[in-house]
C-alpha cells in the first residue's frame, strides 16, 4: 500500500500496543515501524532493475525480518525514550506488530509480499489497489480524533478501534466479496462469449473497488477486460498477442528468465524501432478506454556484455492524467 496508508496502520497498531503507557509516542513509533519495510525501494539506486524488483517486498516484508529487527529497533527506542514508562520489551512488541502488519496489508495488493521469506512464495490476494481512499481516509479520521484525546481516556481507545474495525471490515469483507462477485461476472461473460481460457486473474482498477479488471490467458494471447458494478452491457475484452517468439534465443537468457518468473508468465513481448520490450501484464495498461499497448510496467531488453539488461520504461504525468480521466468515465458504467 501507499506510504500514508502504512503510516496510518502503523500508528493505529502502535496505539493498540502501547497507547496507554506512552500516548501519542506509541502512534509516532508505530508510524515509523509502518514505513520501515518499504525502505527496500532504495535498493534500486544501487543495483540493477531486475534485482531491485526481486528485492522489493521480499526480506523486509517477511515475518523473519519482523522477528529479527523488532528487538533491535525496540532497544534503540528504549535508549532514546529512557524516561518513558515503557521498557525494551514493550518497544520491541510495538515494533514487531508495526513491522509485520505492513506486509500483511501489502499481501492484499497485486504486487503481493514474500511474507514467508526465504520461501519462494509471494502472497498476492489482489483485492485492493495500492492506493484506496475508502480504506485510508476513514481510518485516518478516527486516528486523528483518537490522537486528540488524553492517553488514559477510554474514548481514545474506542476511536482507534473503530478506525481499525472499519478499515479491516472494508479490506477483509467488502473488497473480498466484490472480488468474488466480479470474478463471477468475468467468468460468466467468457462462457457466454464462447471463449476457452487457460487462466484468469482479477484485480480492482486504481483508486477504487467499483471497477475491476481481468487478465485472461489463452494459448497464444491474453485478453484484458473490465467490469464496473454499474455496467449494463457485456464485458468487452481486448486482445494482446503474447509474441513470445520474438525473444528467440533470448528466452534462455538468465535475466529474461528472471523477468518471466517475476511476472508469473503473464507477459507479452513487443517490438518497436528494432527494440524489444518485456511487458508485465499483471498491472495492466495505462488506459481503460480501448486497447492500449502502454503497459504500466514495461522493460526494454538491452543486450550488454553477453547477457540482457532490463531498463524500465518511465511514465510521465500525462500517462497518469489519461488514466484518471478514463477511470472517471469508466467507473460510471458502460
Amino acid at each position: 500500500m501507499d506510504s500514508l496508508t502504512q503510516i496510518v496502520l502503523g500508528a493505529s497498531v502502535g496505539e493498540v500496543v502501547l497507547g496507554k503507557k506512552v500516548g501519542n509516542k506509541a502512534m509516532l513509533y508505530g508510524a515509523i515501524a509502518g514505513t520501515i519495510p518499504d525502505l527496500d525501494t532504495f535498493v534500486g539506486y544501487f543495483t540493477d532493475t531486475i534485482t531491485a524488483i526481486e528485492i522489493h517486498r521480499g526480506f523486509s516484508h517477511s515475518i523473519v525480518f519482523s522477528i529479527l529487527f523488532a528487538p533491535v529497533f525496540g532497544w534503540l527506542i528504549s535508549k532514546i525514550e529512557r524516561k518513558s514508562e515503557a521498557n525494551w520489551k514493550d518497544w520491541s512488541r510495538l515494533m514487531f506488530w508495526g513491522l509485520v502488519t505492513h506486509p500483511l496489508l501489502d499481501a492484499h495488493t497485486t504486487w503481493g509480499t514474500q511474507l514467508f521469506w526465504p520461501l519462494d512464495l509471494r502472497l498476492a490476494y489482489k483485492n485492493i489497489f495500492v492506493i484506496d481512499p475508502l480504506y485510508t481516509l476513514p481510518f485516518l479520521v478516527f486516528l486523528i480524533l483518537a490522537m486528540r484525546k488524553k492517553r488514559a481516556s477510554p474514548e481514545r481507545r474506542k476511536l482507534n478501534y473503530w478506525g481499525l474495525r472499519i478499515s479491516s471490515f472494508y479490506l477483509l469483507v467488502v473488497t473480498l466479496m466484490l472480488k468474488a462477485y466480479t470474478f463471477g461476472k468475468f467468468t460468466d461473460s467468457l462462457d457466454n462469449q464462447g471463449i476457452a481460457y487457460e487462466d484468469i486473474e482479477t484485480k480492482p482498477a486504481p483508486l477504487n473497488t467499483i471497477l475491476w479488471t481481468a487478465n485472461v490467458k489463452l494459448e497464444d494471447k491474453f485478453l484484458i477486460g473490465d467490469y464496473s458494478l454499474f455496467d449494463s452491457q457485456p464485458v468487452q475484452y481486448y486482445e494482446y498477442p503474447k509474441n513470445h517468439h520474438l525473444l528467440g534465443d533470448l528466452k534462455n537468457d538468465k535475466n529474461v528468465q528472471r523477468l518471466i518468473d517475476i511476472s508469473n508468465g503473464w507477459y507479452t513481448i513487443s517490438e518497436k524501432d528494432g527494440k524489444l520490450f518485456f511487458n508485465d501484464l499483471r498491472f495492466g495498461t495505462l488506459s481503460l478506454a480501448s486497447k492500449d499497448e502502454n503497459f504500466v510496467f514495461s522493460y526494454e531488453l538491452i543486450p550488454e556484455n553477453g547477457t540482457i539488461r532490463a531498463r524500465e520504461v518511465k511514465k510521465g504525468r500525462s500517462d497518469a492524467k489519461k488514466l484518471l480521466a478514463d477511470l472517471g468515465e469508466r467507473i460510471l458504467g458502460n
